[in-house]
């Protein structure tokens, strides 16, 4: 037995990247006689019992490291085909394609990392490089993808980027696809990296390119549930209509305040509403009253389970997939107008120079006086006149007053454009406009931060020092590496970003200033996002960077977002003076919370972004031929990105489509050089294009120059 399981443990170390059942490993120790196969499990699962390999699911075993260069993360693909492992401790390893080995995006991995620090990879940032010694534990078993057949065997190409490797498809396994069906697979097998992985198919979505079918592909493609399950219907249908006479009793009745609801034209859920009053000193008293969702999604009900499991609302072209069924989040939540509501209100008294100087958190029962649209509030603000003019006109004059505020105190406000799709009656585009960002927007936008702000306050600097588990919104400062790419990138076009000066915010917001109205705002100030971490939810409080703010949270959309429903819990459960008990053990599961709801938002923006671009290669389809002016927004050895400038559809224009020239790239300059002509295509040259092909199966537009 000792010799089996040297043998074993020998094998282990030379295929450190691979797990095997324990006929595979059978056949390649050649002890597949029954007798010596005997020995073989028994040895394996005294090897595991001793926690000397490794277990997992399906019964697979494989290699244990022992020492401190072996750590265990998740992994995440990025575009280049490289991938990023975060380890437990929330340090990043590079791992370069050839190290991957048999995992995939979001898989849970074993992480050797190289004996000493590899060398810095400028690109990304990161000191630490290693290799994938194992899988852990998979993060998704089905793969939304297109069949594709060449002449002796079948594969899936994956709709994700983020899954570099086909899937072969043995024809016996193909359950009644064909060519070119858009389908789910299921990987069954995958030992060996130098092979591609091998499944079988589950289900037909339709005909790859068929916009109904890539639509639908999306919430399977990225996991995400578009059906509630039938308990979770049955106790949203549960509740009545009306609220309970104890509810009025209990709760601060403000239904003879005027409140109303400020939402885009399509919206139908009303989550937050705005009250204005004024003290006898001349200061703003604003209300700002959210949809008490708690009232109904108690804790470890079915409907809060659901809500968690799904964390946020995912907002795709063609329609929402609620967190909340829509008994709840179009009905009983929604702060309808002329019907009794339970809400969660923050009343604010803001000095003349945008200080609050007092508040109050209540539990109430408001009434909506008005539902407007964005564009109905802008018509009172730009014609002084109309229902409620003095109401919307005085949130209007409180919006500047904390704009400037925030702007002074070093906070960042980036400009950026969104596009809305015009849909006909088959739900394709038929037109993309531009989004303006108008005042009544920033309106709604300064009286949450100032609630969300208001909130976190509350419980950060509250005086009483007892433990106090809550979940922040944090923005962490951009790493020095980043800063750096940020400064090169715009001294392209001509910009200085000073990343020594005396605040950073401050450089961030001579930038936004000095390119808007330019040709390369939208690029730019793309760029300068993607500078910046992310913003996550935390157990700490670390600030929020681009705010500058020391407290932030997520109050005032509990309809759809998990965190600002389970903020609503702890505040009520403050004010009942929650147990330390309680405190203790919700403390050990809010990082978790924060970690799961973080991932989840992350999600629904990639679902998101993915409906859009399937949007616009729709459109697109209309208009090949045509013609459009743009701006380079990217340059490759292959090709450069070009942005159109009315609907900012993004395409790419090949090499081998330039054919005016021979072109060669200038990496250092982000530019292509034209060998004979000297031609020079640079990031944020403006351009002209016309459409040359659409490829709906991949997502992609092509684009040839025409005369400039």
């Amino acid at each position: 037995m000792k010799e089996i399981k040297r043998r074993i443990l020998d094998f282990f170390v030379k295929h450190s990247s691979q797990t095997f059942k324990s006929r595979h490993l059978a056949r390649r120790l050649q002890m597949t006689e029954e007798k010596a196969y005997q020995k073989l499990r028994k040895a394996l699962h005294e090897l595991a019992s001793d926690d000397q390999i490794i277990r997992e699911k399906g019964k697979r075993y494989g290699y244990k490291p022992d020492d401190d260069q072996h750590k265990q993360g998740t992994l995440y693909m990025v575009r280049g085909g490289y991938g990023l492992a975060i380890l437990e401790t929330g340090e990043e390893v590079f791992i370069a394609p050839k190290n991957l080995g048999t995992a995939l995006d979001g898989d849970r991995v074993q992480v050797v990392l190289f004996a000493r620090p590899a060398r810095k990879h400028q690109r990304e940032g990161i000191e630490l490089e290693g290799e994938i010694t194992g899988v852990l534990e998979r993060s998704r078993r089905e793969i939304v993808g297109v069949l594709k057949k060449t002449k002796n065997f079948y594969f899936v190409e994956p709709d994700s980027r983020r899954i570099p490797r086909d899937i072969y498809i043995p024809k016996k396994q193909l359950r009644g696809a064909s060519d070119n069906d858009k389908v789910i697979a299921v990987i069954e097998e995958w030992n060996d990296p130098l092979l591609n992985p091998e499944g079988y198919i589950t289900d037909v979505l339709g005909k790859a390119g068929d916009l109904r079918v890539e639509l639908r592909s999306i919430a399977m493609q990225f996991n995400i549930p578009i059906e509630f399950p039938e308990e979770v219907i049955t106790a949203a249908e549960s509740f009545h209509d009306s609220l309970p006479q104890e509810e009025y009793d209990r709760r601060l009745d403000i239904r003879d305040k005027t409140v109303v609801t400020i939402d885009p034209e399509d919206a139908k859920d009303f989550d937050d509403g705005l009250s204005l009053e004024y003290d006898n000193d001349g200061n703003y008293v604003l209300g700002v009253h959210i949809a008490d969702v708690s009232h109904y999604v108690k804790e470890g009900s079915h409907l809060d389970i659901e809500a968690f499991n799904r964390a946020t609302s995912v907002y795709l072209v063609d329609g929402v997939i609620p967190m909340l069924p829509e008994r709840l989040s179009n009905n009983l939540c929604s702060l309808r107008p002329d019907e009794d509501r339970p809400a969660y209100s923050v009343f604010m008294t803001i000095s003349k120079r945008g200080v609050v100087k007092d508040y109050s958190i209540r539990e109430t029962v408001i009434r909506s006086a008005r539902r407007y649209t964005y564009e109905d509030v802008q018509q009172i603000i730009e014609d002084e006149d109309g229902e409620n003019v003095d109401l919307i006109l005085g949130l209007n004059k409180l919006m500047h007053i904390l704009l400037r505020k925030r702007l002074r105190e070093g906070s960042i406000d980036f400009g950026s454009v969104e596009v809305k799709f015009q849909l006909d009656e088959d739900k394709k585009p038929v037109e993309v406009i531009k989004k303006d960002r108008l005042e009544a927007h920033r309106l709604v936008e300064e009286c949450m931060l100032i609630a969300n702000r208001t909130v976190a306050r509350h419980i950060a600097s509250d005086k009483d020092k007892k433990l106090k588990p809550f979940l922040y919104r944090i923005h962490t400062a951009p790493t020095r590496e980043k800063l750096k790419e940020l400064a090169v990138f715009v001294s392209k076009f001509g910009h200085t970003f000073n990343i020594d000066g005396a605040g950073l915010s401050k450089a961030y917001q001579k930038l936004i200033s000095d390119v808007r109205g330019s040709a390369e705002e939208n690029v730019i100030n793309e760029v300068a996002l993607r500078s910046m971490m992310k913003a996550v939810y935390s157990e700490k409080n670390e600030g929020h960077f681009g705010l500058s703010f020391q407290h932030y949270t997520h109050f005032t959309s509990p309809i759809r977002r998990y965190p600002d429903l389970l903020i609503h819990r702890l505040l009520k459960e403050y004010e009942a003076d929650m147990p330390h008990e309680r405190r203790q053990k919700l403390m050990d599961k809010m990082k978790s919370f924060g970690e799961h709801t973080s991932a989840m938002e992350q999600r629904a923006v990639e679902a998101e972004r993915a409906s859009v671009k399937i949007m616009q290669v729709e459109y697109m389809k209309r208009h090949i031929g045509d013609e459009f002016e743009g701006i380079i927004s990217g340059v490759i050895n292959y090709g450069i990105f070009v942005e159109l400038t009315d609907t900012l559809v993004e395409g790419m224009v090949h090499v081998r489509n330039m054919d005016d020239d021979y072109y060669e790239y200038d990496q250092k300059n982000y530019t292509m050089i034209g060998r004979r002509k000297g031609r020079r295509l640079r990031l944020g040259d403006k351009v002209n294009v016309k459409v040359l092909s659409v490829d709906p199966d991949r997502r992609e537009i092509d684009f040839v120059l025409t005369n400039n």
